[in-house]
């Protein structure tokens, strides 16, 4: 037993301090990726932003544009499917109170 301790230790400790060594190694690494994506998204961010900004003002008009027309054809169509189905409830409970009577 006394002569494994010596030999466990150091190994355990080589094993660890390795560990610690990859670990800030892979900190290291996260932090240069993360300063060069920063760089590259401020190089490109502004256009792309632009563009962007562009993109969703035409797509507001052209949205714009057709659902007015829509929206009108939708309300009437809703309207008349309320109509139908006040007429078929109507028409059910008729039919339920006819069947009750008998």
């Amino acid at each position: 037993m006394d002569d494994e301790k010596p030999v466990l230790e150091p190994i355990t400790a080589t094993i660890s301090s390795a560990a610690d060594a990859t670990k800030e190694a892979a900190k290291v690494a996260v932090k240069k990726v993360k300063k060069a994506t920063k760089k590259a998204a401020k190089k490109i961010a502004p256009k792309k932003a632009k563009k962007a900004k562009k993109a969703k003002k035409a797509k507001k008009a052209k949205k714009a544009s057709k659902k007015s027309p829509a929206k009108k054809s939708a309300k009437k169509k809703s309207a008349k499917k309320a109509v139908k189905k006040a007429a078929k409830k109507v028409a059910k409970k008729k039919k339920k109170a006819k069947k009750s009577k008998r």
